[in-house]
Formats: structure tokens, C-alpha cells, sequence
């Protein structure tokens, strides 16, 4: 994030738990007669995948050693930054997804986004999952912002090991130069015309998802419908969460300024933040799954993605 102490001077709403339930019968469920006729069978629930904690810690140690390669960081306009964009969409290309590697320049150096869409569902619905790729050039920014971007990386990958159908469309975006001011993001959104924009239903973003002994997940209070994604995610698996107020100070800033709903999450407190020690040793395991499953849960819930048979992991 682009100021110091990004969650230190997040407002904490009050801890709470809330317990959502999803629609439709589990999976397997069928229909009983009803006189001479079948009743049609109910669609089947929301079965988001279980996605190992380890899979987006191997893309985080990935980040790790393109930094070490690199003068030690993945900062815009650095070698290290590019390599890491290469590294994102190559994966990307490779799960079936289309790709876009989008230039824009800022303090004389070229920056890059990467924007992938999953080429499913309707076009005029999207929902869009995104965190910023850079980090600053004190360090790896392994949890700020690898963690983000690895999570929603392997949430991606998910929804192809799945060959998932969603109704809605979802868009995933790897933000540069976040950390020089929002740059990558607002670049994005600006010359995106007004007719795109509109078909953005919800923007989830996903800033400092790592840190290590985190036990308690902070929610964005920007919309409560979409927190409460979340929130049921969380829940589910006996996890306290937070409310906390970012304001513009990360990249769901650039969505919500044109009238997009956004919302998000973040780990805890980073005594390592935009520091040299932000490196792999400063992520857990633990906070990475269930921040990668977080993700994972609310791109299946709001894009709506059918149950499917299968692994997922």
C-alpha cells in the first residue's frame, strides 16, 4: 500500500462473526414426484474449491527468488518488476485464460498490469478480483504485495482446474506502480471507456494478505453486502474478522471513485512493512490459505459458479 503503517490507521469497527447460508440443495441432492411429474430439481449450491495453503505460498517463494535475481526487489520500472508480471501472465496463458499485458509510464520508467479474464459467463457482469504486483525498493515486498497477488493468482488458477461456468464474468488484475501512488490501477480504470466500466458489478481487492501470526482477517466496511462475503467465509471456518476503513489508500480506490462497489481484505500488522526483512520468512502458511480460499470463496459465491464434480486442489 502507498502510506506508511497502511492498517495501523485502519478504524476497527468491533470483532464478529456472521453466519451466512448459501443457496440452493447440496450437492447431489434430487427431486422427488409430485403427482404424474418430476419436479425440477433445484440448482445446486455454490461449492467454492479448497484450495491447499501451500499452492500460493509456492507463487510467493517464486516472487522471493525474482527479487533475490534482481537487485532484491520487484519495484516499477525494475527488472524484477517485469519478471514478475512475465511470471503471472505466463501461468495465466497457460490456464486458458485472456491475457492482457497493459504499458503505461510514469517517472520515466514503463509499467505494466496484468488483466486476465476467465472466458466465461456474461460479459456484462463482471466481477473483478485484483491486487497490486509492485513492491517498493527497500525489499522483496514479499507480504506487501505478493501475498495478494499470489492469492489471487491460485484463485484464478482454481477456477480453470475447475473449468468453471460462471453467470458472471471474472476479471483478475496485477497492478504496477500501487506503490508510487495508485498509478497502475488509475491507469487501468481512466482509459477504460465508460461502457466497460459500467459492466464492473464489484472489485475485490486484496492488499497485505500474508502476515505472519495473523488470527483475525480485516474486512473493507466500504460495502456491506460484498464484506459479508467475506465475513461468511470467515465464519465458516471459525475465523474473528474486523471492519476496517482503508480509504484511498489502495488500489480498490481507482473502482470505487467511478461508482464501483468495492470491497476487500487484509492480514494483520506488519512490523516488516516496506522494509528489507518483507521477505518470504515474513508470510505464513496459514494466513496465505485462508486468504487464498477467502478469494477463491467469493469469486465462486458472486460470480455464481455451479457446484462441480471434482478436484479442485
Amino acid at each position: 500500500m502507498v502510506t506508511p503503517r497502511k492498517f495501523a490507521r485502519s478504524t476497527v469497527l468491533g470483532l464478529g462473526l456472521l453466519a451466512l447460508a448459501l443457496p440452493g440443495l447440496p450437492a447431489g441432492a434430487v427431486s422427488q414426484p409430485a403427482g404424474p411429474a418430476l419436479v425440477a430439481a433445484a440448482p445446486a449450491a455454490v461449492q467454492p474449491p479448497d484450495i491447499p495453503q501451500d499452492n500460493s505460498m509456492a507463487h510467493a517463494r517464486q516472487f522471493q527468488s525474482i527479487a533475490t535475481a534482481n537487485g532484491g526487489n520487484r519495484a516499477h520500472g525494475r527488472p524484477g518488476y517485469r519478471a514478475s508480471a512475465d511470471y503471472v501472465k505466463a501461468k495465466l496463458d497457460a490456464a486458458g485464460f485472456t491475457t492482457t499485458l497493459q504499458s503505461f509510464s510514469y517517472n520515466g520508467a514503463t509499467g505494466w498490469n496484468v488483466i486476465a479474464e476467465w472466458p466465461h459467463g456474461d460479459a456484462n457482469q463482471v466481477v473483478f478480483l485484483g491486487a497490486h504486483l509492485d513492491g517498493v525498493t527497500a525489499g522483496a515486498g514479499i507480504n506487501d504485495n505478493a501475498s495478494g497477488s499470489s492469492s489471487i493468482l491460485e484463485a484464478a488458477l482454481a477456477v480453470s482446474r475447475a473449468d468453471a461456468r460462471p453467470a458472471k464474468r471474472l476479471r483478475f488484475g496485477w497492478w504496477g506502480a500501487e506503490e508510487l501512488g495508485l498509478i497502475g490501477s488509475a491507469y487501468y480504470t481512466r482509459t477504460l471507456a465508460a461502457t466497460e466500466r459500467s459492466k464492473i458489478r464489484s472489485y475485490l481487492n486484496f492488499d497485505m494478505v500474508g502476515a505472519k501470526g495473523t488470527r483475525t482477517w480485516g474486512v473493507y466496511t466500504d460495502n456491506t453486502t460484498l464484506g459479508n462475503t467475506f465475513r461468511a467465509y470467515f465464519s465458516s471456518k471459525g475465523i474473528a474478522t474486523r471492519g476496517v476503513s482503508i480509504g484511498g489508500r489502495s488500489d480498490h480506490a481507482s473502482f470505487s471513485r467511478y461508482g464501483i462497489a468495492v470491497s476487500g481484505i487484509a492480514s494483520g500488522n506488519d512490523p516488516c512493512y516496506h522494509s528489507r526483512c518483507d521477505t518470504i520468512t515474513n508470510i505464513e502458511p496459514y494466513v496465505m490459505g485462508h486468504s487464498t480460499n477467502a478469494a477463491a470463496y467469493a469469486a465462486w459465491t458472486l460470480a455464481g459458479v455451479p457446484n462441480l464434480v471434482g478436484a479442485f486442489s
